[in-house]
């Protein structure tokens, strides 16, 4: 069982900079494939980006494409999202979410395909 904690949300400015980061425990975290969510209000939860279990390998939303940046860290246990050039339309609560290797391979973006979920940290952003 993994448990992910999330922080660094906040509110910012348009055009501003927020780092998000996500802590595991509980599991071995180099094993699991990582991603970022978001649900703005009255909308469904979306895939934001991804990351393989090594690294190697990262796909994002065409919306934060360019302007956001996911990184693992899988000596601390820790995932990263930078995100630079924040929009209004950013504003949501953004998950971390774990999801154990098996087949299929690969980055997936589907709600129902990962398996672990941190409980959100809330990110504003005006104009």
């Amino acid at each position: 069982q993994v448990q992910l904690v999330e922080s660094g949300g906040g509110l910012v400015q348009a055009g501003g900079s927020l780092r998000l980061s996500c802590a595991a425990s509980g599991g071995t975290f180099s094993t699991y494939t990582m991603a970022w969510f978001r649900q703005a209000p009255g909308k469904e939860r979306e895939f934001v980006a991804g990351i393989s279990w090594i690294g190697g390998s990262t796909y994002y939303a065409d919306s934060v494409e360019g302007r956001f940046t996911i990184s693992r860290d899988n000596a601390k246990n820790t995932l990263s999202l930078q995100m630079n050039s924040l929009k209004p339309e950013d504003t949501a609560v953004y998950y971390c979410a774990a999801r154990r290797a098996r087949i299929p391979i690969g980055i997936r973006t589907a709600n129902d395909e990962y398996d672990f979920w941190g409980q959100g940290t809330q990110v504003t952003v005006s104009s």
